[in-house]
């Protein structure tokens, strides 16, 4: 005789702890049951790809939405508040009535050095926004939007500077062979050097950098992210994201929209292809230093950052500077070896993945 009650298989010996059957799951406890989820030491349980690394181990797609909610919120309010902040400082810094100071740094027709730092600060802004959204909504570092490493790799941004220059040499000598061209817009007569112009050189060379990145952090950042989580298609999330960004520009006709566009879809592709936003930011950094440096040269500021046309011809030196440079970024990062993919403890050679351990 045995002391099983029934027919069966044995149980466990006296004393020994219960366990579950195989393949049933342990039974929590009312403390376990209520207990908060617990946070994960690597936010993504596979290498994953930029455009899904929103889709963490606690991934929800209401998350996103409020997300995305959140960052067009803020590129609308937030950037709107930061500019009237920075130009009421600078109507009252001016003196006389201040009404009409502000009027007049508001106005597009007339651009003054506090025009353009409080447009570059305002769209600057996007980046402590999307940072934010990150942090609090998907409990994410900011450093997951910059790359999937995750950090700046500031090696890899420097060669895309210097890659950046040779696409744009590119496209003045193709500029330089097509009728009426003259390269880069160079042309007329060199303005005169002033005291603003002086000054909103400064500006320019102090945040139009941040202006490029906080375009980037929103739209090949954040937005890239939460549309690569939502649909799961790498090219859906590259379309959607260039599209914004073009039409975030307001009106312009086709050939200017067609610059835009080119430029968010290459843009958007090398986030994916290189796991990063270093190449977008660099691209973009330098085609506004371009922008603006010919402005204060040869043309008019208020005119640049208003245009609204461009010649047909224009469409023949984006396809130029974007397939120079997507060509040239993409040899590179592959001869570095980049990473493109986030890298969980589980995948280092000889690591094991504890993912119940701290926040990401």
């Amino acid at each position: 005789m045995t002391d099983q009650p029934y027919p069966g298989p044995a149980g466990p010996p006296a004393g020994a702890p219960w366990a579950p059957p195989p393949g049933q799951p342990p039974a929590q406890t009312p403390s376990q049951s209520w207990a908060a989820p617990r946070r994960h030491s690597f936010p993504h349980a596979e290498p994953t790809p930029y455009h899904l690394m929103l889709r963490t181990w606690t991934y929800e797609p209401w998350r996103v939405v409020v997300g995305v909610i959140l960052c067009v919120g803020g590129f609308f309010v937030v950037t709107a508040l930061v500019y009237l902040v920075v130009a009421g400082v600078a109507a009252v810094v001016e003196g006389g009535n201040w009404l009409d100071n502000f009027m007049a740094s508001a106005d597009m027709t007339d651009v003054k050095p506090a025009t353009l730092l409080g447009l570059n600060l305002a769209l600057g802004s996007m980046i402590l926004v999307c940072w934010f959204v990150e942090r609090v909504l998907h409990n994410l570092r900011p450093r997951w939007l910059t790359s999937v490493v995750p950090k700046m790799r500031w090696k890899f941004f420097s060669v895309c500077l210097g890659l950046s220059v040779v696409a744009l040499l590119a496209q003045v000598l193709v500029g330089s062979l097509l009728p009426g061209g003259d390269g880069a817009g160079v042309g007329g007569k060199l303005n005169d050097f002033t005291t603003s112009t002086a000054v909103t050189a400064v500006v320019v060379l102090l945040t139009t950098p941040l202006q490029a990145a906080g375009e980037e952090y929103l739209f090949r950042g954040y937005l890239l992210q939460a549309v690569g989580a939502l649909s799961r298609n790498r090219w859906v999330a590259v379309g959607v994201t260039g599209t914004l960004f073009a039409l975030a520009h307001g009106a312009q006709n086709f050939p200017l929209f067609f610059d835009r566009l080119a430029f968010g879809l290459i843009a958007a592709w090398l986030v994916t292809a290189t796991g990063g936003l270093e190449a977008g930011i660099a691209l973009h950094v330098l085609n506004n230093f371009l922008a603006f440096g010919l402005a204060l040269s040869f043309g008019d500021l208020s005119e640049t950052l208003t245009v609204s046309e461009a010649s047909w011809w224009n469409i023949i030196l984006t396809i130029t500077q974007s397939a120079v440079y997507a060509a040239l970024v993409l040899w590179v990062a592959r001869r570095m070896g980049l990473q493109t993919r986030t890298r969980p403890p589980a995948a280092e050679p000889g690591a094991t993945a504890s993912p119940d351990l701290a926040t990401a």
